[in-house]
């Protein structure tokens, strides 16, 4: 089960950066995007001052630029970059620790993004987690990765060959375009969940071993850490929709709005997804404990049919052990066979009861 951890009693200075998360191998790479409806340029493994030139290059001023950084664990790059685009330090160590929760801020001029994206791990009982952030300010858009990985290169096609809006858009569009793609990992990763679910749901009621509960557990857990990273989306993309009326902002064009909204509805849809199949694994645990419990009404049933017709068999032949002298029924010459006989038609007889009642 994913915890937050927090270092208790750690005294460092408020400004003190360190990087929580656990991709650490690969160096830092940065690539930057330049473009318009007329033309784009792409800089790769760009260093911190050649980014610094671009974006204080009077001929790049309405273009729109995006810096692509893969990898946090260099904490001092991290920093240059919060100090060239001037925004408040703490915002700097919320990129750095991917133990905080999903959040949206807006100060001033600028938008900050933290998102989780989650896709289901190889082997299928955990999940890979990543933290995105986005720091959205004039026309330049700084996207956070942990790592390299393939989120957006479909969103860098689309602007190497100019197709679609995207290059006729400002930066509030291609963050809108990055936020739709990291949810489509919600949608793979809870596909991925509802397959196995309908397989347990299968296996809860032809199979009675324990290791079906650990499973469905395991499956509650992934589906409720998975609720935990949407909802404050959720609710980051809800108060988003309330800029729309804030003169104070405008770094989200008027007609964009409706696209924000769209990940609002989407959010509630997987929401109500993950309901429904938390709903359903409740229904498999359940329906489990129905049957272990029904299994062990028909053991008990079955052995308390087989002691009843033990019982007067049992007493018979108490009756017959004891070794009093005078017992006239010792002395039959067919009396072995006889009681032999009344016993084998006392159990068929209850046998014949007990079917006729349903007791077993």
């Amino acid at each position: 089960m994913r915890k937050i951890k927090y270092k208790k009693g750690r005294k460092t200075h408020p400004n003190f950066y360190e990087y929580t998360g656990i991709h650490k191998s690969d160096a830092v790479d940065m690539q930057l995007f330049v473009y318009n409806d007329s033309h784009y340029k792409e800089f790769k493994n760009i260093p911190i001052d050649k980014v610094q030139q671009t974006l204080e290059n009077s001929f790049h001023v309405n273009d729109v630029k995006w810096l692509n950084v893969h990898g946090l664990h260099d904490v001092e790059i991290i920093k240059n970059i919060g100090e060239l685009l001037k925004v408040e330090p703490y915002i700097v160590g919320d990129i750095l620790n991917t133990n905080r929760r999903s959040k949206m801020e807006e100060l001033d001029d600028t938008l900050f993004f933290s998102i989780k994206s989650i896709l289901p791990d190889e082997d299928l009982d955990n999940m890979r987690v990543e933290q995105l952030s986005f720091i959205l300010k004039e026309n330049l858009l700084v996207s956070f990765q942990e790592k390299k990985s393939d989120f957006f290169t479909h969103i860098r096609e689309r602007i190497r060959t100019n197709a679609g809006i995207v290059c006729k858009k400002k930066n509030d569009y291609l963050l809108y375009l990055m936020l739709d793609a990291i949810m489509e990992n919600f949608y793979i990763t809870i596909e991925n969940y509802e397959d196995r679910i309908e397989a347990l749901m299968v296996e809860a009621k032809n199979n009675h071993r324990q290791d079906v509960l650990v499973r469905i557990e395991n499956n509650r857990e992934n589906l409720n850490y998975l609720k935990r990273a949407i909802v404050p989306l959720r609710d980051a993309l809800y108060s988003l929709k309330t800029f729309q009326d804030d003169d104070e902002y405008d770094g989200i064009e008027a007609a964009n709005y409706s696209f924000f909204a769209r990940l609002h509805q989407k959010c509630l849809e997987l929401l109500e997804q993950i309901d429904y199949d938390l709903n359903s694994l409740d229904s498999a645990s359940h329906f489990h404990f129905s049957a272990q419990s029904q299994r062990m009404n028909e053991i008990m049933k079955t052995l308390t049919v087989v002691s009843v017709i033990f019982m007067p068999l049992t007493f018979i032949v108490g009756v017959y052990g004891m070794n009093f002298d005078y017992m006239p029924e010792l002395r039959w010459h067919y009396g072995y066979f006889e009681v032999l006989a009344f016993m084998f038609v006392l159990v068929v007889g209850m046998l014949a009861y007990f079917k006729k009642k349903n007791w077993f």
